[in-house]
């Protein structure tokens, strides 16, 4: 922010009284005004608060090793207190207006990577060890090391996968896309709709709203992913009371007996801290784990530049404010979403939005995470989402995550051919891991190749050292008769 936006916005709020709230938050010292951050706290929330929708639907649509699935209803009831609670804190101890919630990508991981393999218990666990170790390398200072040990392409690879991977969830979720039976003996995997064709009504839906999404988000109305949702889903109950729907799926978008609901906390705790060791053994937890910060840690740094860089808070240096405590309270979050059962918890870039309607200071956060906690109390108001409703919103995440292709350099070989089995992996094998152990061992075999190994940082040796074990495991065990 200049000098100039500066001083008129501190002329914009008035000379009003200082207040001791005013002071904590730097309010006036930022330029803001206590209506420009009340109106930043809603619009951070409503441009996030589809996660309240989207979070139960990826965990609640899995099934764990023991083909256990989570309460859609819990799930909602552990988003919004996760994000309510860890939004307020970050307000209060980061001052910065960057709300959190669930992550989309990491909640995709926990799903359909982790619960195959172990059971939710298990899985949440990972989360919660996570989040831990985010937490030491930020106190530790091993954050930076972590940073420069990833080429940048790589990590905009990972995103740029992971985008197409929801992207793919999102289109298998609504039925738009389906697995032919092997029985069919067809040369294809998977094919438009059940038949070939795109038929019913809940698709009908589902099409609408991928329309409705991308125009949103074309003229750039804030809020366009949950303008969609609601717009949809008022549309399915309008179809569903007048058409007859054989299904809708998991959610059959009916209007609920009430509106307001006492919040269900079956899920909170509900987390085994060491028991996917004995589950999926010690090398398959330390891959999984190092995914999970991968998505988490670097999403979260490039989040908070950016927010912070839109807010005019980058110090002369480009150095974010207090960014330990912010960094180790967005670790914390993780912690948090694991503890609670709503997959680990994260820094929102949407939280741009309310940036761009004048937030500058964590007061905003107390808005947008008071706000989260009145969600608790409307659960059932919030699961008469149908699938076809919501899974447009996956499509547009993915594109939103996709736009980072634009930074690869496509003709440096070197760094184009480990983003391309990074991006391709991901959905093609439906694993996010198997994506960055693709990347990761692709980047060191091409720079060992030119003779150029001695750029490679060691944490990436080790780390591709890893994946190889990884990805040769059954060969390895029969050699070694396990």
């Amino acid at each position: 922010m200049s000098e100039a936006q500066k001083t008129a916005g501190r002329q914009d709020a008035g000379p009003s009284t200082v207040t001791g709230v005013d002071r904590f938050f730097r309010i006036t010292e930022r330029g803001s005004t206590f209506g420009r951050e009340i109106r930043g706290g809603f619009a951070t929330f409503f441009t996030m608060a589809y996660i309240l929708v989207l979070n139960p639907l990826i965990l609640g649509s899995a099934k764990d090793k023991f083909g256990e699935q989570l309460d859609p209803v819990q799930l909602t009831t552990a988003t919004a207190l996760v994000a309510a609670v860890m939004t307020i804190i970050m307000g209060v101890g980061g001052n910065l207006p960057l709300a959190l919630a669930a992550g989309l990508g990491i909640n995709a991981v926990v799903a359909f990577q982790l619960a195959p393999l172990m059971s939710w218990d298990d899985a949440m666990g990972l989360i919660v060890l996570e989040g831990l170790l985010i937490c030491v390398l930020v106190v530790t200072g091993l954050r930076e090391a972590v940073m420069h040990a990833i080429p940048q392409p790589l990590k905009q690879a990972i995103s740029v996968g992971i985008g197409l991977f929801i992207a793919l969830i999102g289109f298998v979720d609504a039925g738009f896309v389906t697995r032919i039976p092997d029985a069919a003996n067809t040369t294809v995997p998977v094919q438009l709709g059940s038949t070939g064709t795109l038929a019913g009504w809940p698709m009908l839906v589902f099409c609408v709203g991928v329309l409705l999404t991308i125009g949103l988000l074309a003229r750039k109305v804030r809020g366009a992913i949950l303008i969609s949702i609601v717009a949809m889903t008022v549309v399915a109950l309008v179809i569903n009371a007048l058409a007859d729907v054989k299904t809708w799926g998991l959610t059959t978008p009916e209007w609920p007996d009430r509106i307001v609901d006492t919040p269900d906390f079956g899920l909170l705790g509900q987390f085994s801290l060491f028991g996917a060791f004995g589950q999926v053994g010690v090398v398959t937890v330390v891959l999984l784990v190092f995914t999970l910060v991968l998505s988490d840690f670097f999403d979260t740094m490039g989040t908070v530049v950016g927010v912070s860089a839109e807010a005019g808070l980058l110090d002369e240096d480009g150095k974010v404010p207090g960014l330990g405590k912010v960094l180790l309270i967005d670790g914390a979050a993780a912690v948090a979403g694991g503890a609670a059962s709503a997959s680990s918890a994260t820094s929102y870039i949407e939280s741009a939005a309310g940036v761009g309607e004048g937030a500058r200071t964590g007061f905003a956060n107390l808005v947008t995470g008071s706000l989260f906690g009145l969600a608790l109390f409307l659960t059932p108001l919030l699961t008469i989402v149908p699938l076809q409703a919501a899974a447009p919103a996956l499509v547009a995440v993915g594109f939103l995550m996709m736009t980072q292709v634009r930074h690869i350099e496509w003709d440096r070989y070197e760094i184009a051919i480990p983003a391309f089995l990074t991006i391709a992996v991901m959905p093609f094998t439906y694993s996010i891991t198997n994506g960055i152990g693709a990347g990761f061992l692709a980047y060191v075999l091409i720079k060992t190749v030119l003779g150029r190994a001695k750029e490679v940082h060691w944490l990436l040796w080790g780390t591709s050292a890893l994946f190889l074990v990884y990805f040769a495991i059954d060969p390895i065990e029969q050699l070694l008769g396990v």
